[in-house]
């Protein structure tokens, strides 16, 4: 979480986990990614409990995109392979452009700590009306996996070549 030391471009940012039985009282995932945010030096605007249910979970995303508050959305949970997992089916339909290369690099990275077993990850990202959308498994350790290693530093201006930070909209502090 070090890259985003001295950090001048603060984000607002909505955490949603995805569980049926998950509440505020057990969510460490979801405390996990708001204390990482927080410490990094952006907002969380925004942070829900939603069940595994593709229309709950595109309703409450479709409400984050349309806000004029909500930059980047941090979505925990429902991208198993299991039947009941939805949050893909949710989410890709929504995406204006698809950010391929999050899964891809998360699956990598996740390969050294639970192998194969990888595989069956469906994490997806991708950017909706200048709004970008992280989803990947709810897991304590996959959450810390995604931001550490993937997401943190493409949420900051000093990261160089390139960042999300100036393909988002724009909000007043």
């Amino acid at each position: 979480m070090d890259n985003q030391q001295g950090n001048t471009h603060s984000l607002n940012i909505a955490v949603l986990t995805i569980s049926n039985h998950r509440t505020a009282e057990n969510d460490t995932s979801g405390d996990y990614l708001q204390q990482a945010v927080e410490l990094a030096g952006h907002q969380v605007v925004e942070r829900a409990i939603c069940p595994d249910n593709r229309y709950a979970i595109r309703a409450i995303v479709s409400q984050a995109i349309a806000s004029q508050h909500v930059q980047v959305i941090l979505i925990n949970g429902g991208t198993g392979f299991n039947e009941q997992n939805a949050t893909p089916e949710a989410v890709v339909p929504l995406f204006d452009k698809e950010i391929t290369g999050f899964g891809e690099l998360f699956r990598m990275f996740s390969f050294e700590q639970i192998q194969q077993a990888t595989l069956q990850s469906r994490a997806v990202a991708g950017l909706a009306n200048k709004t970008v959308i992280f989803a990947f498994p709810g897991s304590t350790s996959a959450c810390q996996l995604a931001w550490e290693q993937i997401i943190d530093a493409q949420l900051t201006i000093n990261t160089k070549p390139c960042n999300f930070v100036s393909q988002l909209k724009k909000v007043a502090k």
